[in-house]
């Protein structure tokens, strides 16, 4: 993301970028400053975009070879167009595209062995965005705050990321209720929070686990209890669990294998500050018993869906045998 902020600040530009990852918001963020940087006011007669599969790529070659009218620059945003996982001959046309056109892939998935995404790497610049380290999240979070000039203590800003979830969108939108619901005052409290915050699905999901780990099946019911009340339905709930599980699974066997958790969350497909989290919550499992946990969840599913269990009563069922 620095090289990006480098090319906007130096209007200096790659013939292609390619941002990709789990993280909308900063891929968002960053597709909207290439274009305010690129076009530098220009009349969006040279901006043209994308999206979806199914793109025609003839009409796309041919725009790029259009030389911009009255600006410096043609921009060209492709967004989800899955050439990145499949095959498309854009990767020989980029060659032949003027310098003028620079043009902005956003995907979710990549497979790096793709002959575009390589062509991207060698003549442009890649960047994922997977969201960001726990440090510069809580910073991020708190710069947000003190924009309206709210405070907020460590153990506070804790209790909000865990309330909330790494989601940056859902964390800019929960902050702004923060700002409105405390006007007239200037330090963000965990009451606060509790008033106006929505909690994710993830995280009661995470505090029921919690509760299975240490063997309290009472609290782990009443937590599931609460998930029926706000309306959440079973099967997603059996959903989440059995992806809690994997989750721990695959980060106990990776910490096993002595992966640093940076890896651990490329791997695993979470956020990097949540590593240390759930290697805590694995470490009251062993393996082979999240092993019982992920094939238990998968035939418990099965069964719901063959009509050979009740689905609330399958997700208690799965809740009780963990917690004793």
């Amino acid at each position: 993301m620095k090289t990006i902020k480098a090319d906007i600040k130096e209007g200096s530009y790659k013939k292609v970028y390619l941002l990709y990852g789990t993280e909308p918001f900063l891929k968002n963020l960053y597709r909207d400053k290439l274009k305010e940087g690129v076009l530098d006011g220009a009349d969006e007669m040279n901006f043209s975009r994308f999206e979806g599969r199914g793109i025609d790529e003839v009409e796309l070659v041919n725009i790029a070879q259009t030389l911009p009218f009255f600006a410096e620059r043609r921009l060209i945003l492709v967004e989800n167009s899955g050439w990145f996982k499949s095959q498309s001959g854009l990767a020989d046309e980029l060659d032949g595209f003027p310098d003028s056109t620079v043009l902005v892939f956003v995907e979710e998935e990549v497979d790096k062995r793709n002959r575009l995404y390589k062509a991207v790497k060698e003549k442009g610049y890649v960047c994922e965005m997977n969201g960001l380290e726990e440090r510069d999240l809580r910073m991020w979070t708190a710069t947000l705050l003190k924009t309206d000039e709210k405070k907020i203590t460590d153990a506070t800003m804790t209790y909000f990321l865990e309330k909330v979830g790494s989601d940056m969108e859902n964390i800019r939108t929960e902050v702004e209720k923060l700002i409105g619901y405390t006007w007239g005052r200037d330090v963000i409290t965990v009451e606060d929070i509790d008033a106006v915050c929505t909690e994710q699905i993830s995280g009661k999901i995470f505090q029921m686990i919690d509760e299975v780990a240490s063997r309290n099946p009472k609290k782990a019911l009443a937590l599931y209890h609460d998930l029926l009340v706000l309306r959440e339905k079973p099967m997603s709930i059996l959903f989440l669990m059995l992806r809690q599980f994997n989750i721990l699974l695959q980060v106990k066997q990776l910490g096993g294998e002595g992966m640093p958790s940076s890896a651990i969350a490329k791997t695993v497909g979470v956020p990097p500050f949540a590593v240390g989290k759930y290697a805590a919550q694995a470490r009251a499992f062993d393996v082979d018993r999240l092993h019982e946990a992920v094939r238990y969840g998968v035939e418990t599913e099965e069964q719901v869906k063959t009509g050979q269990l009740q689905e609330q009563l399958a997700v208690e069922l799965m809740i009780v045998r963990f917690a004793m």
